[in-house]
């Protein structure tokens, strides 16, 4: 058994945990468009290919695919989880299986928009979002809704181009800067984050693994204690199997006067999920027995409390002599 990782980047302890479980009866592959990105290095070959842009970068990872004898493919990136998802019949006709969810969720994750209205739809708490900035002054007005907000990227990832702004003429501002934007309720209140896995094949949440953020950075999480809570992991359960997600997924939540709230769903491995591994939440291992054809048994809240995490800043060296730098 083979599994690929594409744009592996900086996320080292993800190839690191395959090819643990992996050992002995299969390999680690990773991609990335720079030869720079370390973690391809700790996987046990590496591919370096075009951009996802490019209109051979699906046929070169399918070749990989085919050379490799790959059974299963995941991305570590939001723009080409769409792309797995949409191409799905293309890989698993060379034998390789992607995993993710479906393509309409994958869609419906990324565009936050989307998300909001499926989350109202599903009378799931969630902030308040507005796509039209007149709407959001209306709502202003009518007292609905309040400064600070959020504008944001309808379609965006890693926190980019993300603000908190005060007034209208900020608003103005951003709305001349960008386009495809949308204004979020701010919500006041403690931030938690989800590593959650669905099992492929049952379509069964198997894990869920829940962290109180500490301290943020760069979008990411800095650092942050495991905790269990019942009520939240009924909530989490309910939302991903209704939805039919399924493999891997990060949600980020709030907890506002007792209610918890979802502000967004991120169909693939988050940022902070080595806390969750650490604390012996395997969802690689959950990942390889799903590709061999087993359910997984739940085991929904399976470790301890009051584990911290604390992210620290570590380098890669590499002798470039003779190669070409791709940055």
């Amino acid at each position: 058994m083979n599994v690929l990782i594409l744009s592996a980047g900086t996320r080292n302890k993800v190839v690191e945990y395959f090819k643990k479980e992996l050992e002995g009866r299969g390999r680690v592959i990773a991609t990335d468009c720079s030869n720079l990105a370390p973690a391809v290095y700790e996987a046990d070959a590496f591919y370096l290919v075009p951009r996802i842009t490019a209109p051979d970068y699906l046929d070169v990872v399918l070749d990989i695919c085919k050379k490799e004898k790959i059974t299963g493919v995941l991305s570590l990136i939001d723009p080409e989880l769409s792309l797995l998802a949409k191409e799905r019949e293309r890989f698993l006709a060379v034998g390789t299986t992607p995993i993710l969810s479906d393509y309409d969720l994958v869609e419906t994750c990324f565009d936050k928009y989307r998300m909001y209205e499926l989350l109202q739809k599903m009378q799931i708490p969630t902030g308040r979002c507005y796509l039209e900035k007149e709407a959001f002054y209306r709502a202003v007005e009518q007292g609905e809704i309040s400064y600070p907000v959020f504008v944001k990227p309808v379609r965006g990832s890693a926190s980019l181009h993300i603000n908190r702004v005060e007034s209208s003429r900020q608003i103005e501002v951003l709305y001349g800067l960008h386009e495809d934007l949308m204004i979020q309720e701010y919500m006041d209140g403690q931030e938690y984050g989800a590593d959650v896995y669905i099992d492929m094949i049952s379509g069964k949440c198997t894990s869920i693994f829940v962290k109180k953020k500490i301290k943020m950075r760069a979008g990411e999480t800095d650092k942050a204690v495991s905790v269990r809570d019942e009520k939240l992991f009924e909530l989490i359960r309910n939302f991903v199997e209704t939805c039919g997600f399924r493999g891997v997924i990060d949600i980020d939540l709030f907890e506002i006067e007792g209610r918890y709230y979802i502000s967004e769903v991120n169909p693939r491995f988050g940022g902070g999920y080595p806390h969750a591994h650490a604390c012996g939440v395997n969802i690689p291992a959950a990942i390889l027995r799903n590709l061999d054809g087993l359910e997984n048994e739940a085991g929904i809240g399976d470790y301890a409390e009051n584990v911290c995490m604390m992210k620290y800043n570590e380098i890669a060296i590499r002798d470039m002599n003779g190669v070409e730098i791709v940055p």
